[in-house]
């Protein structure tokens, strides 16, 4: 158990307090104030994010990378970030449909990393899908932290999200189209 899988695993667990302090201040467990459980939750959040960076660099730097690291990394990405917007949509701030497209953009690239990786073949992370969950993750930000002053701004970062989404789920597809045809 190395450093960045510790982070992985770190990152995981920060997902508990994180909705609970989302949602919980939202139901009115901590009292009338939701802005100070919002800060904290977006404070874990960002933490949360950061250990992301920060264990990728270190397995790349140090070689480091593991099997479990491989798997756990992208999957307590996703856990993350699915987990913010499903608690952003009940709490009115994101819509629906829109993490619909998100999450199913990520259901469809695991299968096809899984088919992949059945072929013996390894699908990198590309540039596109890492623009894509910098936006996620700074819209996550912006929603949680519901300023009034930045709700423009918030939602063209969303659309901009959304459109890198989709984006990388075509680049992902059309690059690795060979795959497919190569299926046991």
């Amino acid at each position: 158990m190395n450093l960045p899988n510790k982070l992985t695993i770190f990152r995981v667990i920060l997902i508990v307090p994180f909705i609970i302090l989302l949602l919980g201040g939202q139901a009115g467990w901590f009292g009338e104030n939701t802005f100070v459980t919002d800060m904290i939750a977006l404070a874990i959040f960002i933490i949360a994010s950061l250990t992301d960076l920060i264990d990728g660099k270190i397995a790349r730097k140090y070689n480091l990378i593991t099997d479990f690291g491989k798997f756990m990394d992208p999957l307590a990405d996703k856990l993350l970030v699915c987990s913010a917007m499903i608690a952003l949509i009940e709490m009115n701030r994101i819509p629906s449909w829109v993490v619909i497209i998100i999450i199913a953009r990520e259901f469809i690239i695991s299968g096809f990393r899984l088919i992949a990786s059945d072929n013996g073949v390894v699908i990198a992370a590309s540039y596109w899908g890492k623009f894509k969950t910098t936006f996620q993750m700074v819209m996550i930000c912006l929603m949680i932290a519901n300023f009034p002053q930045l709700q423009i701004l918030t939602n063209i970062i969303m659309w901009i999200a959304l459109i890198l989404t989709v984006v990388s789920l075509i680049d992902y597809l059309v690059k690795n189209k060979d795959v497919m045809k190569n299926t046991k």
